[in-house]
């Protein structure tokens, strides 16, 4: 039997999404079956063996659309379906010290779900161009006059990817 993935993903500026879909295409092989879907559009979970899910991080908080997620379908994920999540972070110069901020309130917000236990979790760089925000973000100044930046590593973002499929394996789903 083919392992049946799914990678889902929220994404207000479109960086989630093509982070989202290399990792579904780092993923796909013989083997495995990947379906790259938005989050606000899965309605099931069944006959998936694993999810990676992803999304932006704004403001220290994570993507709304994935935290709706994991309160939609918290019966099957708690249940042992294993789960890696990726979060879009820093951008900008991104420091280390940014990083690990993030990391960090990332962390905090995860742990109010504490019935939540992903087998992977990444910070991967965000990708700013401030022609392209949105309110409210637009309203604030200091936004607006920052460089476009992209931060996405993606020779590290298909390391991690690839470091899926065994540690998915490992687990063994009901």
């Amino acid at each position: 039997m083919k392992n049946k993935i799914l990678v889902t993903y929220a994404s207000s500026y479109g960086s989630t999404q093509e982070i989202a879909q290399f990792i579904a295409d780092t993923l796909h092989s013989e083997e495995t079956v990947v379906v790259l879907q938005p989050m606000r559009k899965v309605q099931d979970l069944t006959g998936y063996t694993a999810v990676v899910m992803g999304a932006p991080i704004y403001m220290f908080h994570w993507h709304k659309d994935a935290l709706r997620f994991l309160n939609r379908h918290q019966n099957t994920l708690k249940n042992g379906l294993p789960v890696a999540i990726f979060a879009g972070g820093p951008f900008g110069e991104g420091k280390e010290k940014d990083w690990q901020e993030v990391r960090t309130r990332f962390e905090q917000e995860l742990a109010e779900y504490s019935w939540f236990a992903p087998v992977s979790m990444e910070i991967v760089g965000g990708k700013f161009d401030p022609a392209k925000l949105r309110f409210p973000y637009s309203l604030i100044p200091a936004l607006r006059q920052m460089p476009a930046s992209d931060l996405r590593d993606w020779t590290a973002i298909r390391a991690w990817a690839s470091s899926l499929i065994p540690q998915f394996q490992t687990i063994q789903t009901p």
